[in-house]
């Protein structure tokens, strides 16, 4: 009775066109989403996983639990870190955040190296005294030493 004859008819079917532009929104925030999230996250994995894999005996890392210490052993997903002299701990190399120092390979073995880095430490540069070069003890430690606080 009070409904008119023009609201109660049935619409034209929908074009072809329409969907297109009805799922348009939809695609363009993918499309950002893809962009802005996914595929920079599919990248850090990616270098976060290269990182792991390179690790080697000597590199300095922080674990997950907000440990330091220098990698002593290499296993497949097992190494072994040693926090302070004498105190080592063995972890998941997946648990590793991130590498602070990574060392050279060694080149003569490890017996070489060390008696390179030894000797080159003992002695000072050419019009350079002793008392100029620092001696291990005095550098900063810990992580105020990455940022220049001694």
């Amino acid at each position: 009775m009070f409904v008119s004859t023009a609201f109660a008819q049935t619409g034209a079917p929908a074009g072809g066109g329409d969907m297109l532009v009805q799922f348009a929104p939809l695609i363009l925030i993918f499309v950002v989403f893809y962009f802005l999230l996914i595929r920079p996250q599919q990248k850090k994995m990616k270098e976060h996983k290269a990182m792991l894999d390179s690790i080697r005996r000597g590199d300095r890392v922080v674990t997950g639990g907000g440990i330091i210490g220098t990698v002593t052993k290499v296993d497949n997903d097992e190494l072994q870190v040693e926090i302070a002299d004498g105190v080592k701990v063995r972890c998941m190399r997946g648990t590793v955040n991130m590498v602070l120092a990574k060392t050279e390979p060694a080149k003569g073995g490890a017996k070489a190296d060390a008696a390179t880095t030894t000797t080159a430490a003992a002695t000072p540069v050419e019009g350079e005294t002793a008392e100029a070069a620092p001696a291990p003890a005095e550098k900063a430690k810990g992580i105020g030493g990455l940022f220049g606080r001694k």
